[in-house]
């Protein structure tokens, strides 16, 4: 039986939280053809993302009701104001009831809080945004990406590569998931090394935060209101 793997496309998402684990889970369908990945929105309309790209869904929520798997990119004020979007939310809860997986890149986990499916599990997003995790009940953990039972979550836009190499054993193996990563030459090797975050200044993001929270949710005071108290 073909099991789907679903990532979610709502409007103003960062493309490479969707895009990269993207890339990874269409490896393994092209590897293990019991495998179906679908990009799925409210319908077929071409959204806007953070970026010049512009990107399409390949089906509507109506047309998959029961992904094996649900993956939720995150990004910026777009995403923060998804956090109050009722059908977006509700899709992902109905479609969660049943998927053996549920995963999430940067502040997508965010969404996925506000659906109520962290409520007392271990999670991380983007640093930035990290600390918004205990309004929904999860444990904000410092990883580049967390399992916990059903749900896992990456840290911020490029973890969500990590995430579903991670996935990709889980479904298929650890060979495969190395094949995966030979195949797409994931090895990376930043120019300046990794971040330092022992001497990074991560504070000065804290205004940024606030400024965008208040943006995205300006019309839903009461939420507003939950995330800044």
């Amino acid at each position: 039986m073909t099991k789907t793997l679903a990532f979610v496309l709502y409007p103003g998402i960062t493309p490479l939280d969707l895009v990269g684990p993207l890339q990874v889970l269409s490896a393994l369908a092209q590897i293990d053809p019991s495998f179906e990945v679908v990009v799925v929105g409210q319908d077929l309309t071409t959204l806007d993302t953070d970026t010049p790209l512009r990107l399409a869904p390949s089906h509507t929520f109506d047309q998959v009701t029961e992904p094996y798997a649900l993956i939720v990119p995150g990004g910026t004020v777009p995403t923060l104001a998804a956090l109050a979007d009722e059908p977006l939310l509700s899709w992902i809860r109905k479609a969660a009831r049943t998927a053996e997986v549920v995963g999430s890149v940067c502040t997508g986990s965010l969404i996925l809080g506000a659906a109520g499916l962290l409520d007392g599990r271990r999670a991380t997003t983007h640093w930035g945004f990290r600390h918004l995790l205990t309004k929904f009940g999860a444990t904000p953990v410092a990883e580049r990406w967390v399992e916990a039972g059903p749900v896992l979550t990456a840290a911020g836009v490029s973890a969500g590569i990590d995430m579903a190499l991670e996935l990709v054993g889980r479904l298929a193996g650890e060979q495969v998931a190395r094949t995966v990563q030979l195949l797409i030459e994931y090895d990376p090797q930043p120019p300046l090394g990794g971040i330092d975050w022992h001497s990074a200044d991560l504070d000065f993001f804290k205004p940024h935060a606030q400024a965008m929270l208040e943006s995205a949710l300006a019309d839903h005071p009461a939420l507003l209101a939950r995330l800044t108290t």
